[in-house]
């Protein structure tokens, strides 16, 4: 039995068991009391008559020691105040003056000792006083030298095999030059041969120097986060420094993908500890403060683990009362800072135990000597309350969303064939030869391919008759390229290089001179598809809005309008992860969609590092472009033979281009009627376009006007004449695959750089689209089963993730929960909301979709709003930036928990941006109508859900319904207007009030179907960035059991799609390169991996004690059973 904290007894096991009872409990009311407490240096306590008053007895008396400051604060007068109320304990405050400037031996006496070092604190003094006059110490004051030192502070965790990020210390020592070896690279440091990747986090030695930075890597746009003690509402401050620091002792250590939260757990004594969390001061540095101004923090549950760690602190420091930080990330919960001597703020609750806790702790120990009669005090404990749902709320359990990125830069490649040494030794340097290919995106290794362009060149220069082959015109792209920005991100640049064994075959274009033999490299530049200035506005808009599905998304909150639960987002009601594939462009729209939705602020590189996790080299949300399936290739020649004849459309083409008969390609086709004559008219329209261009490069006015996104005419130029060389191929026919790249350079220009003014860009623009609308969709499978087979080769791993997002949401799980017994406001506390965001690019979005509508998820005969639904998608010409597929489960409580009526799906779906002139022809859905919003009265009118900033009661709610207005919820439901017909009943005076379709979002609140939106997503104002289409209902009256169903025939079904499912699932959950982009790899614990191969039939979490393996996001889900493997993980 180790020893109390600095007690001079040892616990009797037999207190210990009774009071270890005292759970972590947490924050009830905030009302304050005002403490009043006497702090007179004896305080007289009137006895209780009846106790015998033997003249040994006397009251004990606890001294305070501590700077006025610490003593005389609000945690500490509520304590102590509470503390007198026992009946044999008296308070003794220490006067500052004394502390500081009267020696010790005249210091008051007492019996038991609180005192902990602050700022100016005299520790030395206070640990004489100890010597002379040996009191009970409560927190033992040899132990605060340490705790003032974090290399101590992590020796002694180290030693108590408590788990700390991996760390080294780098001290600047003169007497030791040995200790001081950094190594600083352009995304890591190595610190005495210890290697940290960025980001990292450096801390200064001494405990109290609060200057942390974190340094992020250039992948994600580097830079560094300072974080220091709060001043007024900021904690910490975005800087584009990317160096570590040069003078002073730091420790570096590995970052922590923790989602954006901190843990602070505050023990009293080693039985109790009350944790609280508060966003993490690192995601964007504001302080997040409630109506009386102090930071908001909600009170968590610790696991068994937890507890257990919080017991090894108190003990480990010898300190009863002490604060300490946790970090939970990849599953485990570690350790990163510990303060010492530190209370709750503002916790009735805490106050109370605190002061039990601590009183129980004295008479305990010193009753016996003073003869005193003391027994500890058996409470019952206290019966949490549960609230039950009321009425037919339906309970919003998991929204699952798949979004395609915002607005980009047109994307472009380069292709050349290199047969230069240099070329050849960075292949090899970087391990080409292994698979023949490889992928240069680091910004060291663009600078190499720069290098070496370079120095091609100067060689070019000086003399023309040298060996380079390498075309001079592609060397020069290259270079300028690659210069581009004046820095390297990975984000918007990459290399590949292919090895050739006997060359490029036969020339492609202009290659016709001599050809050498032997192998050689083919260099492929990608650059462009950024996310624009106006991809940012809209994720962040779509992210705002998003924050309306939720409850209590309407209210006011922190002066935030919408902000609900989400504000502590990964905590409590509220479990949110974030998924983007490796490209730059969709992980930058999933970071400024976190940042609209979360209402964080500033730059978008500390967010994208906390809170998007990648879920790259497992093909979730990545497509392997270069690997096309058998079935693509087919489909991809069908679709260019019948693009290439020369005359109008007979009835056989639509048949064979058209099977599906969707009305948004048979109107293409009619406008198109022959497809190499519009090709013809295109190629006329670009060879315009580019003269124009070369016009106006030759006039000194516009030679170097600068045009969106800092590109310039020269670049545009570029852009522009490539396509006009490689559309018309050297046979004179049309390259069909260059079509979605025409259409996306001229939405581009149309969109951003229409104040160039240039003449026929409108009608580009109409005859590209026409002709894109054929190409994009049919690439994706012609038939309705090319379309589902080349579907499934995309998105079975995706399917299988929906699902189990789905499966595990109804299980309990471990998230950091609300405590349920403060949560008396909320619905079933126990419970919270799970959010799963999937950000990625077309192909999954178009295939995710195809699975939707072909995968016989509902009949269409049968199914009068699916057949709806599914006109509406037919309709649908493009999926343009910003697209959303959204499902979302409720659950009903008052139906039993086996019944197919307790789960409750519902599918969304939103085409994403509005086009350019597409007010007129767009199609109409019938809005969004989550059917947990139609009530009773078929009075679909719930104040709309669009408003987001007012906060109104809603006039349409029978006020005898037993419906929590003020929560206003849009949580009611019935079942017998779960389809369309709620429309055509409204009553008209409804339809002018503008409720009659549920609208998510703010924009052109349709009326009914038949009436034509007028006004966006209010952010037009800014520079030409387009609204996005409100979500439209695709289905509200879905069970559980069918989603689960029809989403295990189509991954069944596809038996390519399942190997790669195993495949993804195993690199996702094994390698951990889903806890955060940038998290460096570390070898997982030996308390199992995050993936467990398990037998059947049993679950990981049997068992007494959760393994630290089991992610603060929940036990893992219960084995799915994938054909004889059973996965079980925690994502």
């Amino acid at each position: 039995m180790s020893e109390s904290c600095g007690g001079p007894e040892p616990m009797q096991e037999e207190e210990e068991r009774r009071y270890g009872d005292i759970a972590e409990i947490a924050i009830g009311s905030t009302v304050q009391m005002e403490a009043g407490l006497k702090t007179e240096v004896f305080r007289e306590e009137e006895m209780d008559e009846d106790v015998d008053e033997s003249p040994s007895e006397r009251q004990i008396v606890v001294g305070i020691c501590a700077m006025m400051k610490k003593s005389k604060s609000k945690p500490m007068t509520q304590i102590l105040e509470r503390l007198c109320k026992f009946d044999y304990i008296d308070m003794v405050i220490f006067p500052e003056e004394v502390i500081l400037e009267e020696p010790v031996e005249r210091w008051p006496l007492c019996d038991c000792l609180i005192s902990f070092h602050s700022k100016g604190f005299p520790l030395d003094k206070a640990v004489e006083y100890a010597k002379l006059r040996n009191p009970l110490l409560i927190n033992d004051l040899n132990m605060q030298y340490f705790i003032q030192d974090r290399r101590e502070v992590y020796r002694i965790l180290k030693e108590e095999g408590i788990d700390l990020p991996r760390y080294a210390v780098l001290n600047r020592d003169p007497d030791n030059p040995e200790e001081c070896s950094l190594v600083e690279g352009e995304d890591h440091v190595e610190v005495n041969g210890e290697v940290f990747s960025k980001p990292f986090v450096e801390k200064p030695v001494c405990a109290e120097d609060h200057n942390v930075y974190i340094y992020y890597p250039t992948s994600a746009g580097g830079g560094s986060q300072r974080l220091f003690r709060k001043i007024g509402s900021r904690s910490s401050v975005y800087s584009p420094e990317t160096s570590v620091r040069k003078t002073g002792s730091y420790i570096y250590e590995e970052f922590m993908p923790t989602d954006g939260t901190d843990v602070k757990v505050y023990t009293v004594g080693p039985d109790y500890a009350h944790a609280e969390a508060r966003k993490s001061p690192a995601l964007d540095g504001k302080v997040e403060r409630d109506s009386e101004g102090k930071e908001i923090r909600y009170p968590v549950m610790l696991t068994a683990m937890e507890k257990l760690v919080a017991r090894k602190v108190c003990l480990a420091f010898k300190q009863t009362v002490c604060g300490f930080d946790l970090l939970r990330a990849n599953g485990h919960s570690f350790v990163c800072d510990v303060n010492g001597f530190s209370f709750v703020k503002n916790s009735m609750k805490y106050y109370d135990d605190c002061a039990k806790v601590l009183g129980n702790l004295v008479m305990r120990e010193l009753a016996p000597q003073f003869h005193i009669p003391w027994s500890i005090p058996m409470e019952a404990e206290d019966i949490p309350i549960v609230p039950t749902t009321s009425g037919t709320m339906m309970e919003l359990r998991c929204v699952i969303a798949i979004i395609r990125h915002g607005d980009r830069t047109p994307k472009q490649k380069m292709k050349m064939e290199v047969r230069h040494p240099l070329f050849f030794e960075l292949f090899e340097k970087y391990g080409g030869y292994k698979t023949g290919k490889l992928k240069l995106k680091k910004p060291k290794q663009l600078q190499e391919v720069l290098d070496i362009a370079r120095l091609l060149l100067l060689e070019l220069g000086q003399h023309n008759d040298c060996e380079i082959e390498e075309k001079k015109s592609k060397l020069e792209q290259l270079k300028t390229v690659l210069e581009m920005y004046g820095h390297f991100s990975g984000i918007n640049r990459k290399v590949q290089l292919t090895y050739l064994r006997n060359g490029q075959p036969k020339a492609s274009s202009e290659e016709e001179d001599s050809k050498k033999d032997g192998p050689s490299l083919l260099l492929v530049l990608k650059w462009g598809g950024e996310l624009t200035p106006a991809g940012r506005v809209q994720a962040e808009e779509l992210g705002r809005a998003f924050r309306c599905m939720y409850p209590g998304g309407q209210g006011d909150y922190a002066g935030f309008p919408g902000c609900g639960l989400l504000r502590l987002h990964s905590t409590y009601r509220h479990d949110l992860k974030i998924y983007a594939s490796d490209e730059g462009r969709v992980q930058m729209t999933a970071a400024a969609f976190a940042k609209g939705l979360l209402a964080l602020e500033g730059e978008l590189t500390p967010i994208l590092v906390q809170m998007v996790k990648s879920a790259n080299m497992n093909g979730l949300l990545d497509s392997d472009s270069d690997s096309l399936t058998d079935c693509q290739q087919k489909v991809k020649a069908r679709l260019h033979e019948i693009m290439q004849k020369n005359q109008e459309f007979t009835v056989e083409d639509y048949q064979k281009l058209a099977p599906t008969g969707s009305p948004s390609l048979v109107n293409s086709m009619k406008m198109i009627e022959n497809p190499v004559a519009t090709c013809d008219k295109a190629y006329a329209l670009i060879q315009s376009l580019t003269s124009q261009i070369r016009k106006r490069l030759e006039d000194p006015k516009s030679a170097d006007l600068q045009l969106y996104h800092s590109e310039t005419l020269e670049l545009m130029l570029q852009r522009w004449s490539k396509l006009e060389r490689d559309f018309r191929m050297k046979n004179g026919r049309y390259d069909i695959s260059k079509i979605p790249d025409i259409y996306d350079c001229i939405k581009y220009d149309s969109q951003h750089n229409a104040s160039l003014s240039l003449e026929d860009t409108l009608e580009l623009f109409r005859l590209s689209r026409a002709l894109a609308d054929i190409v994009i969709p049919q690439e994706y499978g012609i038939s309705k089963a090319e379309k589902l087979d080349i579907a499934q080769a995309y998105c079975v791993p995706l399917m299988k993730k929906i699902q189990l997002d789905l499966q595990r949401t109804h299980e309990d799980e471990a998230v950091n929960k609300l405590h349920p017994l403060y949560s008396r406001g909320v619905m079933s506390p126990g419970r919270h909301v799970r959010t799963r965001l999937y950000f990625t690019s077309e192909s999954h979005v178009h295939s995710l979709l195809s699975m939707f509508r072909y995968g016989g998820l509902l009949d269409e005969e049968k199914d009068q709003q699916w057949k709806q639904a599914m006109d509406y998608l037919s309709a649908v010409t493009e999926l343009n930036y910003m697209t959303q597929i959204v499902i979302m489960l409720y659950e009903d409580n008052n139906k039993d928990p086996s019944s197919e009526e307790r789960f409750h799906v519902e599918l969304h779906f939103s085409p994403g941006v509005k086009g350019c002139e597409d007010e007129e022809n767009v199609p109409l859905g019938f809005g969004f109508r989550p059917a947990s919003s139609e009530n009773e009265d078929k009075k679909p009118n719930q104040g709309s859900l669009e408003d987001l900033s007012q906060d109104q009661t809603d006039e349409a709610l029978p006020i005898s319904e037993p419906i929590n207005i003020q929560r206003r919820s849009p949580m009611v439901r019935n079942r017998k207007t779960g389809s369309m017909e709620v429309l055509s009943e409204t009553s008209p005076t409804q339809i002018s009030k503008g409720c009659a379709s549920h609208r998510l979002f703010h924009s052109s609140a349709r009326q009914s179907p038949e009436i034509k939106p007028t006004s966006g997503l209010g952010f037009e104002g800014c520079s030409m960035v387009p609204s996005i289409f409100p979500l439209e209902t695709l289905h509200n009256l879905l069970s559980l059991k069918q989603v689960d169903e029809f989403l295990n025939r189509v991954c069944e079904s596809s038996s390519e799609g399942h190997a790669k499912t195993m495949k993804a699932l195993a690199g996702l959950f094994n390698s951990q390169s889903q806890t955060s982009l940038y998290s460096p790899q570390q070898p997982l614990s030996s308390s199992g991996s995050e993936t467990s191969f398990q037998p059947s039939g049993q679950a990981l979490w049997h068992g007494s004690i959760p393994s630290s393996a089991v992610s603060s996001a929940g036990p893992s889900s219960p084995t799915t059973d994938t054909s004889g493997v059973n996965f079980s993980f925690s994502e």
